[in-house]
């Protein structure tokens, strides 16, 4: 009965990692299509342009901050440190979370959304 258990354990684990990994990549995925409408700015693999920053390794960088692009004034003074946090915050409505920034962009959909462009970001390291 214990091998039993333990089997169906086991089996319920790996579907849980295998789902999870799933839904990650599901989410990276999704977040690649949305994130074709940054493009125009930001670059078609997010390496940034004359208007819009690069994204690479955006989580954990300093708001405002990146070399060779002329930010905002109230982006530079944000304060804010980019995680998933802010910048699916961000994402939803840029003016709120800093507001004067010049990103012409009002926000996206919903927080889904939002969260879908953070995964396929952070898969940009």
């Amino acid at each position: 009965m214990l091998r039993l258990d333990l089997g169906l354990g086991l089996a319920a684990l790996l579907f849980g990692v295998t789902a999870s990994v799933t839904k990650a990549v599901a989410d990276i995925v999704a977040g690649k299509a949305l994130f074709e409408q940054c493009a125009a700015c930001h670059g078609a693999t997010g390496d940034g342009t004359e208007q819009g920053p690069s994204l690479h390794g955006v989580v954990g960088r300093k708001a405002g901050q990146m070399q060779n692009f002329r930010y905002s004034r109230a982006m530079q003074r944000s304060g804010i440190v980019w995680s998933e946090e802010t910048l699916t915050r961000y994402l939803s409505d840029p003016q709120d979370v800093v507001p004067g920034n010049r990103m012409p962009f009002g926000g996206l959909a919903t927080p889904e959304e939002s969260k879908d462009v953070v995964s396929y970001l952070e898969s940009l390291k």
